[in-house]
């Protein structure tokens, strides 16, 4: 036992203050003082030092993850979704070894970036898996109902994220813009249901449809966990599928699949553009092939990348630093391509005679088709040339857009089906497209005709005044009504905001391209 001694050996001093006059009172506050209540000063004999056994706790050794997936496994921590549509799916995806291999070695572009983000806001790990159901990590992925990129973000809904949506780019394919977007959602969407498997079906269906299936069942007395909700059969297999996927990961050995490395490393770095330049110029530079930039730059939709819209570029981890350093020393324009605003409405052949181009390069380019007019106030990629040689203005960057108008005007016919014919047939003996034709009809392209059915067509009227038509064969087909109501049809290729299926109502399934 180690005791506290106080003892000293002092010299005596002659000078020396004798010890009662060391209390007097004009020294008095020298002194401690008693122990006051909330003071830090304690009184009275300092207490025994002692010694005691201790106990060091025990340290467990963590090594780093292997990969990427070790570390995905480490961060599962949803609650298990264990029925039998979850056994379905495993069986489903581990039916399809091709499919989960295309998948996954497309995710290991994107896929160290998600996990970094989620692991950055203490998310559950689950949700890096999330783009394999939406997507299958295809950032070109577009459904019917025009959800975009790995996310699957509708076009109003990108907008109230902030995801830039134009006629140069589209935000909602943008690696970096859409993943924070897709994690903001589904945060907002777990603070408002507290539960992560009713954000998830909130994200799928619209958190308005889960409201309203919560209130339905507590008004009769039912339970509210996702299991018990009334819903759609896509939304009711959506987290299903996640599980599946999940469970897959998790142990590949037990479903019998072999997952590609992707190593616990970044795969892009980014790289900030101060001045305008072309895609290929990039690519060059990089030493990578404009495909390889494409993938990772998913959202720019022109062969010019436009700093002030678009500042910063994704590259594979070694090229971005061969890319910079090859753009030091680079000689000869950067850019070849700018944007050109349209001052008035005029045919494509008319813009291209004015920027100096080819007719049918502009319209391609720029996606315009045959007998469209190009309305005034449209934004338009073109050469540059001596009076055009400036980057793109951050104005025109983020705000371009492409109107058009059809060149004739068109009027709603009725004609008859021939017997045996399909939509797309009749639609090509009338000159129009069958994809039109099907949209105006909401019938299948393909669809099987009954001899004699009405099928309405938007056909372009002549200068007489008549509505062109098929010529008749054998008196077989009856001669096209006309309605007496004029449809002015005005076909505009910017952007639209519809109401948006995470708001209001359930995405549907995305492009067979997606696999």
């Amino acid at each position: 036992m180690l005791l506290l001694s106080g003892c000293a050996t002092v010299e005596q001093n002659p000078d020396a203050v004798p010890p009662a006059e060391i209390a007097s009172p004009a020294t008095e506050n020298t002194l401690p003082k008693p122990w006051k209540s909330g003071s830090s000063e304690p009184t009275g004999p300092l207490s025994a030092i002692g010694t005691a056994n201790t106990t060091r706790p025990s340290v467990v050794t963590l090594a780093a993850p292997s990969d990427l997936w070790d570390r995905i496994r480490r961060g599962l921590s949803m609650p298990d979704l264990d029925t039998d549509l979850v056994r379905g799916r495993e069986k489903w995806y581990a039916s399809r070894p091709d499919y989960i291999q295309r998948m996954t070695e497309r995710s290991s572009r994107y896929l160290f970036h998600i996990v970094e983000e989620i692991e950055r806001r203490n998310m559950p790990m689950e949700l890096a898996l999330l783009p394999f159901i939406e997507s299958a990590f295809n950032p070109q992925a577009v459904s019917s109902a025009r959800a975009a990129g790995i996310w699957q973000f509708m076009p109003a809904t990108g907008e109230s994220f902030d995801l830039k949506q134009n006629v140069f780019r589209d935000d909602r394919r943008d690696v970096l813009a859409s993943t924070r977007a897709a994690l903001d959602y589904l945060q907002q969407l777990h603070n408002r249901f507290g539960d992560w498997h009713l954000a998830l079906a909130a994200y799928n269906w619209g958190q308005g449809n889960v409201n309203r299936a919560i209130t339905h069942n507590k008004r009769k007395g039912l339970p509210t966990a996702y299991t018990d909700l009334n819903m759609p059969l896509e939304t009711r297999m959506y987290i299903p599928k996640l599980q599946a996927v999940k469970n897959i990961i998790a142990k590949p050995e037990a479903f019998g699949t072999q997952l590609p490395l992707i190593g616990n490393h970044p795969f892009f770095d980014t790289v900030v553009l101060d001045r305008d330049i072309d895609v290929s110029v990039i690519a060059r530079l990089a030493g990578i092939s404009e495909q390889d930039f494409r993938a990772l730059n998913p959202s720019l939709r022109h062969p010019v990348v436009m700093a002030a819209g678009t500042p910063n570029i994704l590259l594979p981890w070694d090229s971005a630093a061969i890319f910079q350093r090859e753009l030091q020393t680079h000689s000869g324009p950067l850019a070849t391509w700018t944007a050109w605003v349209v001052p008035t409405t005029m045919t494509a052949e008319k813009a291209a005679e004015r920027v100096g181009m080819d007719a049918r390069e502009l319209r391609s380019i720029n996606s315009i088709p045959p007998r469209m007019l190009v309305r005034a106030g449209s934004s338009l990629i073109v050469p540059r040339n001596s009076h055009r040689n400036s980057d793109v203005t951050l104005h025109v960057a983020d705000n371009g857009h492409l109107s058009l108008q059809p060149d004739v005007v068109l009027r709603r016919v009725s004609v008859r089906a021939r017997q045996g014919e399909n939509l797309a047939a009749l639609a090509n003996r009338y000159g129009v497209s069958p994809v039109g034709a099907a949209d105006w009809n909401k019938l299948a392209v393909n669809a099987r005709l009954k001899s004699g059915q009405r099928i309405t067509l938007m056909l372009p009227r002549q200068s007489s005044g008549t509505v062109a038509s098929a010529p008749r064969k054998k008196g077989r087909d009856t001669a096209p009504s006309t309605s007496s109501r004029k449809t002015a049809v005005n076909n505009t290729k910017s952007v639209k905001s519809p109401q948006t299926a995470q708001q209001n109502g359930s995405k549907t399934k995305v492009a067979a391209n997606a696999k």
